[in-house]
This record gives structure tokens, sequence and C-alpha cells, in this order.
């Protein structure tokens, strides 16, 4: 089935502000007046900067939790066993130029932090329970991306490189590492805290659940970072985004043609709904994961006709619900 492109130079993103402020970049008032300090703590260069025995024992002291909960300290028979591991990858040849480059694409996190405040208050702001994790960055030798606890945010740097840069992690491809980016970052992280509100019915395991989880993952996260444009949530670039809304009609038509909406079969809805680089049931030209896109059209339709909080938003589990009261037909 053809999807056509429509080229268009500029991209509009939608925008949903919180509050009376008529800036929706800007906090209102009375989420700007939140106390909360945001401070990331660059253990790379705990960790890489002149190597020693003496130095790497004295940065597991310091951050035993980091040490337990991302280095796995508990995994090694003793602790001298550990600090020779620590040793060893921290002064390797390839490790250290990986650090170095990550010292020349940030050589200071201000913007990070600032762009986590924002989110951070926005979401207490909602949640008033909510306390932000504690930020580490590091340099994991692509291992491991992102570490989030309720209580710890680790975030390795060297996943988050240009992308064209000459290092990558070799195991992802491309379509996924191009989203492995300082813009993707934040919104990245804030769509992962989400799942901590995102209430869902665990019996339900149709293909709609499922877009409506990720719908309101997406809507979460534009939300409280509503001057991200929409491709730095979703992954998608500018011109995925504009081809989608120009066919909308016809995805929509091949939801509804094939009965997909209600389907429970795993390896049907991960067509949908799991990464790949297009959806070839749709055309190989529609981007993958577009059962997710067109979840968070539904979610944002209905709360747009429904008048809820974002709390009682992410506390709703009934996806069939939130489907038939969304009014969600194609623009």
């Amino acid at each position: 089935m053809p999807f056509p492109r429509v080229l268009l130079i500029l991209y509009f993103p939608i925008v949903i502000g919180c509050g009376k402020s008529s800036d929706p970049c800007t906090l209102p008032a009375e989420i700007e007046a939140i106390p909360m300090e945001i401070r990331i703590t660059r253990l790379e260069n705990v960790f890489f900067d002149k190597v020693s025995r003496e130095t790497i024992q004295d940065a597991i002291d310091r951050y035993p939790d980091f040490a337990e909960q991302y280095l796995l300290e508990g995994e090694f028979e003793d602790r001298g066993a550990f600090v020779d591991e620590i040793v060893s990858l921290h002064r390797d040849p390839g490790m250290q130029e990986l650090y170095g480059e990550v010292l020349l694409h940030y050589p200071d996190l201000r913007e990070l932090e600032n762009a986590f405040l924002d989110a951070f208050k926005r979401i207490k702001y909602y949640y008033p329970e909510f306390e932000p994790p504690v930020i580490y960055t590091y340099v994991s030798g692509f291992t491991n991306d992102l570490f989030l606890t309720q209580d710890m945010l680790v975030i390795s740097l060297d996943y988050f490189l240009p992308n064209d840069h000459r290092f990558q992690p070799v195991d992802l491809p491309q379509y996924i590492t191009r989203r492995y980016d300082k813009d993707h970052l934040v919104p990245t992280v804030i769509t992962a805290i989400s799942s901590w509100f995102n209430k869902t019915d665990l019996q339900d395991n149709t293909l709609l659940a499922e877009m409506i989880f990720y719908g309101k993952s997406y809507h979460f996260t534009k939300q409280v970072m509503p001057c991200t444009p929409d491709e730095f949530i979703i992954g998608y670039t500018p011109e995925d985004i504009i081809a989608c809304y120009s066919n909308e009609e016809m995805i929509y038509a091949h939801f509804i043609e094939n009965e997909l909406f209600y389907e429970t079969n795993p390896f049907e809805i991960r067509k949908y709904t799991g990464e790949a680089p297009f959806t070839d049931e749709i055309s190989l030209d529609a981007p993958g994961r577009i059962g997710r896109w067109m979840g968070w059209n539904i979610v944002d339709d209905y709360r747009e006709n429904n008048v809820l909080t974002l709390p009682e938003l992410m506390n709703q589990d009934n996806a069939r619900e939130i489907f038939r009261l969304s009014g969600y037909r194609p623009r």
C-alpha cells in the first residue's frame, strides 16, 4: 500500500502548556516557586581522572549506591577483586579516549540541569509526592545507556554523542542510534519516569492497551516538556511525523479493516508497537512503532474532549474507555 510523502520545510510541534502562562516555555509562577535544586554529579570525572587503586577505592566509598546498583559490586567475590576490575576498566586506552570525547562534547551540564529542573518541577506540581532522583553521568563504554530507579538516574554520556561521531554503539541499528543525542536525552528520561504514574490494566493484553500505554507516556512527557518538539519525544524525524499526519486516514483504515485494536497475538502487536525501521504491514515508508504514534493521538483527543487533570488521565487504566471517549478520528 502506498504511503505518499508530503514535502514541507516547516514543522510546527503541537504545544500543550500548563498553568496560565501565555508562553508554554516559561514556567508558570506557581511551578517556578516550587523549591527544588538539581545538580548532576559527573562520575566520569571521578572514575576516569588520574586512575589508581586509591582514587577508585575513594570513589566507591563516596558513591556506594552507584557502586552497588550500577557497577554491581555485589557480584564480585570481594572488594579487592572489584577494585582491580574497575581500575583496569578505567585505565583502558579506548575507554580513556571515549572519556575525552565525552568531555569535549559535554564541557558542562548546565543545559541538562536546567532542562531536568523545569521538567521535574512540572512533575512535582502535578504529583507533590514526587522526589527527583539523584543524577549521575558516567562513561560506560556502551554497556548501559540509562539506569533509572526511584532514587537514582545514571546517564552514560557516551551513548549521547552526536549522531555522526566516530564512536557509536555497535549493537544498535541506525534507526535507533539516531535517537541517541543530546536533544533526545531528557525527553527519553521523562518518558521512562512517566511509567511510575501510568496506571494500566494488567489483564488487558490487547494492541489498543499497549497503544494507550505509550500514548499516555508521550502525553505525560509533552505535558511536562511542552516546548519539546514531538520528534524528540517519540523519536521520529520531522518528515516522518508530517507523513504520518498526511496519511492518518489510511493508517486508521488499516487498523479498522484488519480489526487490530483488540488483537491479542503478541507477534502481531509487536509489528505495530515494537522497534522496527518501518511498519511494512502498512508501507515501507511508514515509520516503525506507528501504533504508539496513533495511541498518542488517541490520548491527546481523550484529554482534549474530557475535563481531566494529568493525574486523572494517568490513573485511567481502561484503554477501551479512553478510546471510546476520545472521539478519535483522523484529522
